[in-house]
């Protein structure tokens, strides 16, 4: 009788991992990489954005964001992996190896870094996700390891070139 049951739990316990086992396979299945926003300009703008590369395509960007402004704030991926500047001007021009104007993430032409704005609640925080074909993690000319994600002052204007009219820049994390 105890072997029967020995055996009972071995079987629970090895149909457990399967399941386990096919649940991982059907998750994204690529690159990750983060970038940790931290304060600049004076503002006290805290973090995170993650990127994913999807095994369907295309690479989904999320941000979260606390401690900013209420309202709508302008968000990019900058050319250069340096916050270091007071002001994160070190990260330098969105990035844009495609060389194209600035413009909405919706627009046929792009910077690969707009992603447009990200709107900030009452209680200081807020969420932007996307998926886009312009970036990935992977190494590469589009990868955005070694860039910078850059929340901004004021909302981007999606036209004013080249960068949007968004103002400061409130805070920066590079993407690792």
């Amino acid at each position: 009788m105890r072997r029967i049951g020995s055996l009972a739990a071995a079987a629970a316990a090895a149909l457990v991992l399967v399941a386990l086992g096919a649940c991982k396979s059907a998750a994204p299945d690529g690159a990750v990489a983060q970038a940790i926003i931290e304060p600049r300009s004076g503002s006290k703008v805290t973090g995170r954005a993650t990127f994913t590369d999807l095994a369907a395509g295309g690479t989904k960007v999320e941000v979260w964001v606390e401690n900013a402004t209420p309202g709508t704030h302008g968000i990019h991926l900058h050319e250069k992996g340096d916050c270091s500047a007071p002001d994160a001007s070190s990260a330098g021009p969105h990035f844009n190896p495609a060389g194209n104007p600035h413009a909405g993430p919706s627009d046929a032409k792009h910077h690969n870094g707009d992603w447009g704005n990200i709107t900030v609640g009452a209680d200081g925080k807020g969420h932007l996700e996307e998926t886009t074909d312009m970036l990935t993690v992977k190494p590469g000319p589009n990868s955005v390891v070694g860039k910078a994600v850059v929340f901004h002052e004021k909302a981007d204007d999606l036209k004013t070139q080249p960068s949007g009219d968004a103002g400061g820049r409130y805070g920066c994390g590079v993407v690792k």
